[in-house]
């Protein structure tokens, strides 16, 4: 228990350093201290902020009615409401924080919607369902990304990022069909893995064993039924899944613009959601915990251009106070502060308020966590 403590500690330590980390050396070697101050003079658009956190809830908010919509869509009794789905996505974005690809959040989102009243298996099929449609709905829209952005910026240096992320994508997303049409070697899978690591630790006794065993074969059915349920009798669901997961993705990549809005540069909506795509390809690799240094830099060099064009086109206060470089550098250092803080920070600071409030705990949090309650 120690140890996981330790582990859940060095993670949050991490992403938190790493994320700050990046943004000061940003900061450092792109923000003008006096085109900084003259900032201050400029006429900000403060209200846009206020919507940009905005839609990060509305974020949230639709993502926990996607999550109800898959959930009931597998299981007809579940009787689970809006905020309360809502409650199971913001609790999760704690530990989806300080976790690469966010993959902590799984764990959360499935015991949760098991205490609510759904089996592990389906409890299960469900985050994997929305797992999966935001795989589709990447590999759907990177397209439409790469065509706004051909002539804007050479996208050389992003290609290896990319081209890793649409290959871990599909792979991904083949081994996700393999599971779901083969649950026997699933099951024979997770018996020979549980068998490993007791003997690791103790030597099971054989009606415990024996129970572990049942226990797989029961939960491994229930994820395989859930889920031909769900792509079969609840098309319903998946349709309104897939909706809602281009509203919720939608929400989220809003935030830019409003961002861009506030400080009196023009918003790119259409490139905006395009940059958004391809800094979430290479975002949603397990790379560092949150993603922290690697959204920093993405940001940085896919918004740089956009900042630049709206300078150039449609000038801007600072301009008068300094150097076009200065002015260019300064403003995205501080869009790529503001939009961290807003997609990430604030993220982390609702998650861990969730996840103590039904946890009790936010470092300690643990699998044995999960179990004791």
């Amino acid at each position: 228990m120690e140890k996981k403590f330790n582990r859940t500690k060095i993670s949050i330590i991490v992403s938190i350093l790493l994320s700050v980390g990046f943004i000061v050396g940003i900061l450092y070697f792109t923000v003008d201290p006096k085109t900084f101050d003259h900032l201050s003079t400029v006429k900000i658009r403060y209200e846009f902020f206020v919507a940009a956190m905005i839609f990060n809830i509305l974020f949230w908010v639709t993502w926990g009615a996607r999550l109800m919509v898959i959930s009931k869509a597998i299981d007809k009794n579940l009787k689970i409401g809006l905020w309360e789905s809502t409650k199971i996505v913001i609790a999760n974005l704690f530990l989806a924080g300080i976790t690469p690809s966010m993959a902590g959040g799984e764990p959360v989102r499935i015991h949760l919607l098991n205490k609510d009243g759904m089996n592990l298996g389906g409890a299960t099929a469900s985050v994997l369902g929305e797992r999966l449609l935001d795989a589709l709905f990447i590999l759907v829209s990177v397209p439409f990304a790469f065509f706004i952005f051909k002539d804007k910026v050479d996208i050389r240096w992003l290609n290896i990022g990319l081209t890793i992320g649409i290959f871990v994508f599909i792979i991904g997303i083949i081994i996700f069909i393999w599971i779901i049409k083969n649950p026997k070697r699933i099951k024979g899978f997770l018996i020979w893995l549980d068998g490993k690591l007791r003997k690791l630790s103790k030597k099971p006794k054989k009606d415990e064993k024996k129970s572990i065993v049942n226990r797989i074969n029961v939960e491994v059915d229930n994820f395989h039924n859930s889920m031909v349920l769900f792509v079969t009798e609840g098309r319903k669901g998946l349709t309104l899944g897939i909706i809602l997961t281009v509203v919720m993705w939608s929400m989220g990549f809003m935030i830019p613009s409003m961002i861009l809005l506030g400080l009196g540069l023009k918003p790119f909506f259409v490139e905006s959601f395009a940059a958004q795509l391809l800094l979430l390809l290479i975002v949603m690799m397990p790379t560092t915990p949150g993603s922290s240094g690697v959204t920093e830099l993405g940001m940085t060099g896919l918004y740089t251009v956009l900042i630049r064009e709206s300078l150039i086109l449609y000038g801007h206060p600072l301009l008068g106070y300094s150097s076009f470089d200065q002015t260019l550098f300064t403003l995205v250092g501080v869009f790529v502060l503001l939009f961290r803080f807003i997609s990430y920070h604030m993220n982390l600071i609702a998650g861990a308020i969730f996840q103590y409030r039904i946890f009790r705990s936010v470092a300690s949090f643990s699998i044995d966590k999960i179990k004791s309650k």
